[in-house]
């Protein structure tokens, strides 16, 4: 991986389907990967983007640092380490 940031589509996935997603991401990211976008989208409803931040929040997954929500509400970033 060349880019340092790693991109989840969980589009028509259960929010359990999509934490497991993000969590093997998590689990896998090597030392040049400082960032992990989740594509969520945002029109169908929250349910998963509400998950993906409550479930990597507050400090429960050590790699996480912190999350950004960006500009587009369809995604969420998770800090993995500054750039």
């Amino acid at each position: 991986m060349t880019s340092g940031i790693i991109e989840v589509d969980v589009h028509g996935m259960n929010v359990e389907e999509a934490v497991r997603a993000v969590k093997s991401h998590v689990r896998q990211a090597g030392a040049s990967v400082y960032r992990i976008r989740i594509i969520h989208g945002y029109h169908g409803g929250t349910r998963i983007r509400s998950g993906i931040r409550e479930e990597f929040s507050y400090g429960r997954e050590p790699k996480v640092k912190r999350i950004e929500m960006g500009t587009n509400p369809g995604i969420t970033e998770l800090i993995l380490r500054e750039f």
